[in-house]
């Protein structure tokens, strides 16, 4: 009798949301509805601060230093009018931007990095912000701390992750080995956290934040923590214990927000990084910094804003035509063709010219790129830039490709590396969530 009448307090409490009656969860494959409503926008943020924690917590969390008393991560979750779609866009905390003016306070707006906006203003000031430069309305806002996320991630059941290498960083403690690993909240707070991996920075950081959200949501599903509004209002509350809201965020709200994202397949869940175009922007008094991509950035939250899915939009990640998996910046190659080399230049391959000492008649085929052993994404780069070349992995220490031209002619295409789409392009989430997950056991993944 108490979950009866616990059960129609909730749905009581949900008929002002009327997407919530008559709706029902998209079947696969079915075409996404493209509704010019604005949708709903959620900010959740997580805050860099030690306030409050013992050396004991500082040890077992592996956050000693200073904090920056500011955001450290930043998510923007869209939730279609239609109730039919999520995109979840990261914000990098090194984003330089103009903030939104301090309530109080006259003249030009300072500029810095986002994360400083709630070093200023709290979370105020970082929504006025994020509205400032995305032109959003920011509906609900999430706030929660390095004790708050351990606490969450545990409450919710843990996390899952999956890599296809070891991952160790020793700032934020962590040290997984291959494979599938079940997280709880301490394990998955150095994971979150961890910038000193390869790639390192931002960005990598960013979209392994974006796979734990979302196979955090697979196990909710799973476990049927959203099935319906009395499973999600007990989701909410456990929530709540470790999680701050604004104060046009109750209960109900994030009922609503839970029950919504439980009952979306994964393809119906977007998840981006907001495109770079200058990932060391030094400012005086500030460091190095992130610069958006205008045009692209522009395209992204003009979709956002027209309710349209962010996947497949080439406005706001283009194609190229011959797609470097790696950077060829950071590949060195020796080429025993002048012509070849001189054209893998172009691809800022870091080339050395060796034709000097080529043989005076080639040997039969094509190319051979030899390539050390371990550098099989490198090689893979190389190979997209020579097409019809033949791999053979050497140990070599000194990690350089070598180019052998045969007798056949060397084809040599332009390659074009771009981060943005390396590390945080729009996918949806059967394309972050681990192989093998209970809810969608036949997508791939893409771990990391």
């Amino acid at each position: 009798m108490r979950r009866l009448t616990a059960g129609l307090t909730v749905l009581a409490g949900l008929a002002s949301w009327p997407w919530l009656g008559a709706q029902t969860a998209p079947a696969a494959g079915e075409p996404v509805a493209r509704d010019t409503g604005r949708g709903t926008n959620i900010l959740i943020v997580g805050i860099d601060s030690r306030a409050g924690l013992s050396a004991g917590e500082k040890r077992r969390l592996h956050v000693g230093g200073e904090g920056c008393d500011c955001t450290d991560v930043m998510m923007l979750v869209h939730l279609s009018e239609d109730r039919r779609r999520a995109s979840v866009v990261s914000v990098p905390r090194d984003s330089y931007v103009e903030y939104a003016t301090p309530e109080g306070t006259a003249g030009a707006a300072p500029r810095g990095k986002i994360n400083g906006a709630f070093k200023i203003g709290r979370g105020p000031l970082a929504v006025r912000t994020v509205e400032k430069v995305t032109g959003l309305s920011v509906d609900h806002y999430l706030e929660t701390g390095f004790t708050g996320f351990e606490q969450a991630v545990n409450d919710l059941g843990g996390a899952t992750v999956c890599t296809d290498k070891p991952l160790k960083d020793e700032n934020s403690g962590l040290d997984v080995t291959t494979g599938t690993h079940h997280l709880d909240g301490n394990k998955a707070l150095g994971y979150a956290r961890a910038r000193h991996l390869n790639p390192p920075g931002d960005l990598g950081r960013v979209r392994r934040q974006q796979r734990l959200l979302a196979d955090m949501l697979d196990g909710l599903t799973v476990r049927g923590a959203l099935a319906d509004p009395v499973k999600a209002a007990d989701t909410a509350r456990r929530l709540l214990k470790s999680v701050r809201t604004d104060d046009r965020t109750g209960m109900n709200d994030l009922i609503g927000i839970g029950w919504t994202l439980g009952r979306l397949p994964a393809d119906r869940m977007e998840f981006a990084t907001v495109p770079i175009a200058h990932f060391d922007h030094r400012v005086p008094g500030v460091g190095s910094t992130l610069l958006w991509h205008e045009s692209r950035s522009r395209a992204l939250w003009e979709a956002l804003r027209a309710d349209r899915p962010i996947t497949g939009d080439t406005r706001i990640l283009p194609v190229p035509e011959t797609r470097a998996e790696t950077n060829p910046a950071g590949i060195k190659v020796h080429v025993d063709d002048a012509k070849v080399a001189t054209a893998l230049r172009r691809s800022t391959f870091v080339v050395t010219d060796t034709s000097a000492s080529a043989p005076a008649v080639r040997p039969a085929g094509p190319p051979v790129i030899t390539y050390p052993a371990g550098r099989e994404a490198d090689a893979a780069t190389l190979a997209a830039a020579l097409p019809g070349a033949r791999l053979q992995a050497v140990t070599r220490p000194d990690g350089v490709f070598d180019v052998a031209v045969g007798s056949e002619p060397a084809v040599v295409r332009t390659v074009t590396y771009d981060r943005n789409l390396a590390e945080g392009a729009p996918v949806t989430a059967d394309r972050l969530r681990c192989a093998g997950s209970p809810s969608q056991p036949s997508q791939p993944s893409q771990p990391s």
